[in-house]
């Protein structure tokens, strides 16, 4: 059988053929790739002409054919459906990508055949092309001697393998590290549904008769706000905030002091104080200065907050609150409070009600977009489903894939990944996937959903929508390919329609009677939302300035103690409060030590200013429209990184964000 990735899809929007693609495809894919591409550059570089944008950018833009197709489905199995044999092509196949892109972007003579195109007569996105590619060879050490560019070389070659290392010892330990309980009254507090679930998932790990809470990425749990047995919740909670410290193969905290080293000696070499500089150097923030002011500025009224609710908490709870108590009282402190118990919402919230009538309505309602499953196209894995969608005028724009459920083979946690991007160049439209975490109910049961999850699936929704509402010229500006700082804005945007009134009173239906979620219901979330930031905020802030604080080391720094380290840098940052651990500790941290967020957590909260300013505009504007979507779509979401993001925020907005709506959000102000 020929090798699928070899040639170009013929299934709609050049889907990867998945059905044909076997384990065996990967490896020589990939060295085929490498080679043509290092073929094409060489035909760059050896062409005798003067360098113009055709024949040097333009060109450059278009190589590697085969390598993009290969990589970005391989990459996504990896994330999404990690086996034994994924893994150990991952661990081969990583340092050596990391090597050939070495092989791109420090090659002398392509820098400087790009150096060399003139702009005159380009339209603006081409400009911007010819400048990126100048800025990013820079960045990637280009100018650097020989000496310094073998380091280089060396130094990212060992980064990729410790990534690739680090998650999958973080996977390892995390599901090892689920916790196995001998019978259901263990979980009292929970849902049928989820006792349900955590049977199964015992069963499924070689446990018939017992019961096992799989856990999620974040520090937090969801069922700590449930769990009535408080040693079960200690528990619960220290199997999820010591993974990666255990001694052996699945330790990760030795992995991310040794990547911390590293990354310090790369930015040194690259002109940096430290990783921190290096990583926010091409961010909408612009200065590790403006980011720390703001961070630090945000933690004081963050934690004065927190330890209010802590007051209120050790009140409803009769005794001093530990980390593993705060989700618990939280909840009943808020149901007292606010009347509310998001536990029993979850019969409001199945699945595919919140897809079909939840978020995909919302982008019917404000974009015009329809959505039809196509149950003959396959995805990676026999969950993923593939849906078409479709513009207002039948048109088709792209496909969405959903990939749902948690696994052994996934990583926790929820994002979005490209298969296809759209270019206008290249004759292609997105195809983009979503992945979460949901743990799978028993056969025949419905997917009841939380309402974070709810949230997430929102979430993840807005980044599918920035990746097929992309309408640029060269895939280099596609959709998501914007700053760190700046692609969480848009998907936090699209939270907004969660409790939408026309929205959530057409998808939150309790899924045996139909009967909507009462609309006084509804309002006493949305009244309840302040309850809680503190906690939110402060979780937030304490792991956003632990990674601040592991990429703000200079070169030569050696951590002999992560967990020490890890303690100095909250207490430095005033957010040493033990019953508020940081959202993700130094032993996994997928984010910072292997998701690309280094030095760049602070980003959902910085994108979030633009957010929350973009929702007041939304309201006073007329919410729901098809006009207010179309605008937020021609003037944000289909740029991509084609104009500067920050003059897309003001072409949509008019002006500057403000920060006081997020102050407001947040209980902050």
């Amino acid at each position: 059988m020929s090798n699928p990735f070899l040639t170009q899809s013929t299934l709609p929007y050049q889907l990867p053929p998945f059905e044909n693609i076997l384990d065996e495809h990967y490896l020589p894919a990939f060295n085929a790739g490498f080679a043509e591409h290092l073929e094409e550059i060489g035909a760059i570089t050896a062409n005798a002409e003067a360098a113009t944008f055709d024949n040097t950018v333009l060109a450059f833009e278009q190589a590697g054919e085969v390598l993009d197709r290969v990589a970005g489905a391989f990459y996504n199995r990896s994330s999404a459906h990690a086996t034994p044999a994924i893994q150990d092509l991952e661990t081969e196949i990583a340092p050596r990508y990391a090597a050939h892109q070495d092989n791109i972007f420090l090659n002398r003579d392509l820098f400087q055949r790009l150096t060399s195109v003139s702009v005159e007569g380009l339209d603006a996105e081409a400009e911007r092309l010819v400048d990126e590619y100048r800025r990013s060879f820079i960045r990637a050490g280009a100018m650097l001697d020989d000496g310094a560019q073998k380091r280089l070389r060396e130094l990212n070659t060992e980064l990729s393998g410790l990534s690739t290392d680090y998650q999958q010892r973080l996977l390892k330990d995390t599901n090892a590290s689920a916790l196995l309980l001998d019978s259901a009254g263990e979980l009292d507090g929970l849902s049928p549904d989820d006792i349900s679930a955590a049977a199964g998932a015992a069963d499924s790990a070689g446990h018939p008769g017992k019961y096992l809470v799989t856990l999620i990425l974040p520090t937090a749990q969801p069922a700590l706000e449930n769990l009535t047995n408080r040693d079960v919740r200690r528990r619960l909670h220290e199997a999820s905030v010591t993974r990666g410290f255990k001694p052996g193969d699945t330790n990760t905290l030795e992995l991310a002091s040794r990547m911390a080293t590293l990354r310090a000696e790369r930015a040194a070499l690259l002109g940096f104080d430290n990783h921190a500089a290096a990583a926010t150097d091409n961010q909408t923030a612009r200065s590790l200065d403006a980011i720390m002011d703001r961070m630090h500025e945000l933690a004081v009224p963050a934690l004065r907050n927190a330890r209010a609710e802590a007051t209120e908490l050790e009140a409803e709870a009769g005794h001093g609150i530990e980390a593993w108590d705060w989700d618990f009282y939280s909840a009943k402190v808020r149901q007292r409070k606010y009347d509310v118990d998001l536990a029993a919402l979850r019969p409001y919230f199945e699945l595919e009600r919140v897809l079909q009538d939840g978020i995909f309505y919302a982008a019917n309602r404000l974009y015009g977009l329809t959505f039809t499953e196509r149950s003959d196209l396959t995805g990676y894995h026999p969950e993923v489903r593939v849906w078409e969608v479709f513009e207002e005028d039948g048109s088709g724009l792209g496909l969405f894939l959903g990939d749902y459920y948690t696994r052994d083979t996934k990583n926790g946690g929820a994002w979005m990944n490209s298969l296809v991007e759209q270019s206008a160049l290249n004759g292609t439209r997105a195809v983009v996937v979503n992945n979460l975490n949901i743990p799978k109910p028993a056969q025949g049961e419905p997917t009841l959903l939380t309402f974070d999850q709810v949230t997430t699936a929102f979430h993840e929704f807005g980044h599918a929508l920035h990746g097929l509402f992309s309408d640029v010229t060269y895939p280099t500006f596609s959709g998501t390919s914007v700053p760190r700082d700046f692609v969480e804005y848009p998907s936090q945007v699209n939270e907004m329609w969660i409790l939408w009134p026309d929205i959530v009173e057409n998808y939150a239906r309790h899924y045996q009677t139909g009967e909507p979620l009462p609309r006084e219901t509804i309002e006493r979330i949305v009244s309840a939302r302040t309850w809680g930031e503190g906690f939110e905020t402060t979780a937030y802030l304490g792991a956003t300035l632990l990674d601040l604080a592991w990429h703000s080391i200079p070169a030569g720094t050696i951590v002999e103690d992560p967990l020490a380290f890890e303690e100095q840098a909250l207490r430095d940052a005033g957010l040493d409060y033990a019953p508020i651990p940081p959202r993700y500790r130094t032993g996994y941290f997928k984010h910072i030590f292997a998701g690309g967020y280094a030095a760049s957590y602070y980003a959902y909260i910085w994108s979030e200013v633009l957010d929350a300013d973009t929702v007041e505009w939304f309201k006073s504007s007329g919410g729901l429209s098809r006009a207010n979507g179309g605008h937020f779509r021609r003037e944000l979401l289909s740029k991509g990184n084609s104009i500067d993001p920050l003059q897309a925020f003001r072409n949509f907005r008019g002006r500057d964000a403000e920060i006081a709506p997020l102050l407001k959000r947040r209980g902050l102000a």
